[in-house]
Order: C-alpha cells, then structure tokens, then sequence
C-alpha cells in the first residue's frame, strides 16, 4: 500500500474526525487511525465503539489498495510539525510496518492490523431525510448546554429529537432547565423521536459550517449523518425521554419584557453577591421597575440593582437560580427578552422578544425558593 499526500491536506481531514478519539481506550486498536485505500481514493476512520467518524481524501498519488491502523496520536503529532509538502507513506502489509518520507527524512513506525478495527454499525430499515446544516448547528448551539450530566439519567444527558411531517423539535433538560428548539421549516416523511447523546452532537458543531445539506439516516438504535466528505455513526441512548411538555406551564399571566444585555450584565455584577451554594438571585417587579437582588448572609454581602422594563401582571418576588438564568441569556440573540411567570414557586419561560422565520425557542427555568 503506497500513496502520495499533501501533509496539510491529511492533517485537516484527521483533525475533521479526531475528536471521536478517547484518551483512554479498553480496546488498544481504538488508539488508532484505520487508513483504507480503495481506487485512488483514501478513507479514514476513527472510533471510539459508540460512534464511528469517516473522511475521505483523494491523495496525490495511490499504488496498490490496502487497509492498516495506524497510530494516532503520533500520526498526528508528526503532521502538526510539518509545513505543508507532500508525504510518501508505504506500508508493508506483512508486519504493518509503516515508513513516511517528507522532504526532510524518514520517519517509520508500527501500525496494527486493519482486520481488528471495529466496523462501522450497519443501519437496518432507516428512515431518512435531508436536512440544513444551518437547521442543525442551530439546534445544537440552543439545546446542548442545557443537557445533564447525570449518569443515573442516561436519557436526559443528550438530546432529544422528535421529527414530524411538518416540524423538527429539539428538547434538552437537566431537571433545572429546559430548552426547546423547533424549527417548523423543516420536516420528516415519518414521525420519529429519539435520543442523541453529547459526543456526536459536539462533533457536528465542530465540524458544520451551516451552509451544508446533511444527509441523516436512523433507526431505533442507530443515526448516521452525511456532509461534505464527512460520515458520522452514532449510537443513539436507550430509553424513554420525560414527558417535557407536561412541566411547561400554560397559564403565565405575568409578562416582563426586558433588554436582553441589560439585563445579562446586570445578572452578572449582582450575582458575585450570591450565596455560592444556591447563586439565587431575586427579581422583583412593580410597575416599570424590575429589581435584582442578591445576598449571601454567611458573609454580610449583598448587591441591588434596577432595570426598567414592560411588565403586565401583578407584582411579583421570584428567585432563579443566576447561573442558569446567564447561560439561557448567553444563547438568546434578539436584542429584548420576554419572561413569563405565573407563581414564585412555579417556573419561569424565558423567550426571544422576536423569533427568526421558521424558528421557535422556549426555554424554562425552576424557581429557586426564597427563604
């Protein structure tokens, strides 16, 4: 097996599929790159078992087909010391002995047999469709960081799809919060939901530019995505996501109406003043006049500040959590937010004063109780 490749050319298509890469592996072979060379064309894969990542390149030059895993770490650590010229790579398939020659010298290291990598999942009777990158990068940059971490709660570490004729919805929850992402320009052939764990969705972040059209194929167990030169196979979580719609409150006869970087900053500078335990800080809302209040009485610190707003209901003392109340108005984009609130003890929705054609977010956060 011998081919001829740009060192910068093989560098960015290894970065492209590096991060499935884990630092520690129970399986040795997973250490490394599997290189299939195949009628001048050069596939790449890396896996971590869970989720699969392929890229192909064309490379300059290409004798002889072959397979071999090569070594990723110290493939790429080479590669990131190269200016960009091109590389011989020949690979003796009886011993995986493997040898690169640049303008510079040789280098030559041991791969492993192509044979023990894992294969990528066959997905049996998948649904398709294709969709935007933009559609899906969006989704993922106003759900993910709403997701759990906790490992009891499998199901609500990822993300939750739930595909329609005539909508695509997006859910993420950790129990404190939730966002719900829909986009109503987009649709499926079939109803389907499922679960997408964190990893494959930071891969696609890191690599959709949003002006792709992504292929995506699944099944109950199984989703595969398609862009570019890029192919990523995940397996998806097992179980059965909470019924989220039955914790969005209906009746949030309450409406406060507020610039949105105001309000962020103002959150920001009165919450250095929480309790470190809790973060709560306190709205309260008369009139025109919205208050932020802060204290931590086991170190006699406190912070006020006012804002002027909208506000249509009665007046109202809520406490939210700071942190989460920060990381929702960090993934909003219009210039004002609206808050819906019913009761203190009830929570609050979080909403852009103004939504994108085709786009519809909601996001939702508890209560903290004021003592």
């Amino acid at each position: 097996m011998n081919f001829i490749i740009s060192s910068s050319a093989l560098l960015k298509n290894l970065q492209s599929i590096g991060g499935v890469l884990n630092t520690n592996n129970s399986l040795p072979i997973l250490d490394n790159f599997l290189f299939e060379l195949q009628a001048g064309e050069l596939t790449i894969s890396a896996s971590d078992l869970e989720n699969t990542m392929k890229t192909s390149v064309r490379p300059d030059e290409a004798k002889e087909d072959g397979r071999v895993a090569i070594p990723a770490r110290l493939l790429l650590d080479t590669l990131k010391n190269f200016s960009n010229q091109p590389l011989s790579f020949h690979i003796d398939s009886s011993n995986f002995g493997i040898e690169i020659s640049s303008d510079y010298g040789k280098y030559k290291l041991v791969g492993q047999n192509a044979d023990d990598f894992p294969k990528s999942p066959e997905i049996d009777n998948p649904n398709a469709l294709t969709i935007s990158g933009d559609i899906i990068s969006n989704a993922i940059e106003k759900t993910l960081f709403a997701t759990g971490n906790d490992e009891l709660r499998p199901v609500m570490s990822g993300v939750f799809c739930q595909f329609s004729s005539d909508q695509l919805i997006f859910v993420a929850t950790d129990a404190h919060k939730l966002v719900k992402y829909g986009r109503s320009d987009a649709g499926a052939s079939q109803s389907a939901d499922f679960i997408l764990p964190k990893k494959p969705l930071n891969l696609l972040k890191q690599n959709l530019t949003g002006e792709e059209e992504v292929s995506l194929s699944y099944n109950e167990t199984i989703a595969r995505f398609n862009f570019g030169s890029i192919e990523l196979t995940s397996r998806l979580i097992d179980g059965k996501y909470p019924n989220y719609e039955a914790v969005i409150p209906v009746e949030n006869p309450n409406v406060l109406t507020v610039d949105r970087l105001s309000f962020l900053n103002s959150i920001k500078r009165v919450s250095i003043f929480s309790n470190k335990t809790t973060h709560q800080v306190k709205l309260k809302v008369a009139g025109s006049e919205l208050t932020i209040s802060a204290e931590d009485l086991d170190f006699s610190n406190e912070a006020k500040e006012r804002l002027t707003c909208n506000y249509a209901g009665d007046d109202m003392e809520i406490g939210f959590n700071s942190k989460f109340l920060m990381e929702m108005l960090n993934h909003i984009n219009t210039q004002e937010v609206i808050l819906e609130m019913s009761e203190p003890n009830k929570a609050g929705i979080l909403l852009p004063a103004e939504n994108k054609e085709g786009e519809d977010i909601l996001m939702l956060v508890m209560p903290v109780m004021i003592r």
